[in-house]
């Protein structure tokens, strides 16, 4: 894949956490028409089949009897688990904060990569960690007092691993599978299972068929889940995966302003110093990662 420009670079980067940001708030709107596991599983099969348009062209690549089993372990960790718990996680937490504890991801993935990548852990990386974590523990301190769900906390942590387990298992699998089929498998896959466990415990007829959740669903298959993620595989491919990880702590970010001004969520002193910590646990991380690519580049 070619280089692509700094401002194609600067746009897509733009594009991408904007709208993830806005994924928060706008999904827990959503689960005012609909229930969570059907709403997770048709957002992700209408972002599967969009996605298809652009995959189809390289079908070559697709090699499914070769490499079905990637695609399936990714859609569980990816979207199974990220997805599933992400849309039930939010019905028991602010959004605003319930993203602030997802967006602890790229920490853990920190701790994952070092288990499973050999990765380097030492210095900035190590503060980062710890920062994160206490970062969290603050968020989530009000969890135990009664003012937000213990329930909220835990499928938002459980969110947060399944992704960074998911793309410690992408990155490991990168070279053996095409990218854009990665994620356009493993979000129709996804997708069928968490349709299907929808079907099995909650009722179609509960969907209120309004325009405002058709608006919102056509949004949000549209451009966070089937653009975004092209967005994300195109950044990457094109050799701006530091790039990414070091902008993702934006997004969390942008989620608490949407939801203040979206849902009315108010912004608490614990949200505002747990962020903090988050945000800067996220760049010591990113900034012992770039500083050894510079390093390593320069030998």
């Amino acid at each position: 894949m070619k280089q692509l420009s700094r401002a194609q670079t600067a746009f897509l980067l733009t594009f991408l956490v904007i709208l993830w940001g806005i994924n928060w708030p706008l999904s827990k709107m959503a689960l005012n028409y609909t229930p969570p596991l059907l709403f997770a599983g048709i957002r992700t099969i209408l972002g599967g089949l969009i996605l298809l348009l652009f995959a189809l062209p390289r079908l070559k690549k697709l090699r499914f009897k070769e490499t079905w089993h990637f695609y399936f372990i990714s859609a569980f960790f990816n979207i199974i688990l990220f997805y599933g718990l992400q849309t039930l996680g939010l019905g028991y937490a602010p959004a605003g904060l319930f993203s602030a504890i997802v967006f602890v991801e790229p920490v853990l993935l920190g701790i994952f990569c070092w288990i499973w990548l050999g990765e380097s852990m030492y210095g900035l990386k190590i503060i980062g960690l710890f920062l994160g974590f206490a970062g969290v523990a603050i968020i989530s301190a009000s969890g135990f007092t009664g003012e937000i769900s213990v329930i909220g906390i835990i499928l938002a942590l459980g969110s947060a691993i399944g992704w960074g387990l998911g793309t410690v298992y992408v990155k490991k699998a990168g070279d053996r599978v095409d990218a854009i089929w990665m994620v356009t498998i493993q979000l129709l896959i996804g997708g069928i299972f968490l349709l299907g466990a929808g079907t099995g415990f909650e009722s179609w007829s509960m969907i209120k068929w309004e325009t405002p959740f058709i608006i919102n669903l056509a949004f949000i298959s549209t451009f966070v889940i089937a653009f975004g993620w092209l967005a994300f595989f195109t950044l990457v491919g094109s050799g701006e995966a530091s790039k990414v990880g070091s902008f993702t702590f934006l997004i969390p970010l942008i989620a608490i302003l949407c939801s203040s001004f979206l849902l009315h969520e108010s912004i608490t002193l614990n949200l505002v110093v747990g962020l903090l910590f988050i945000v800067v646990s996220i760049i010591f991380v990113n900034m012992k990662l770039k500083s050894k690519k510079i390093t390593d580049s320069g030998a």
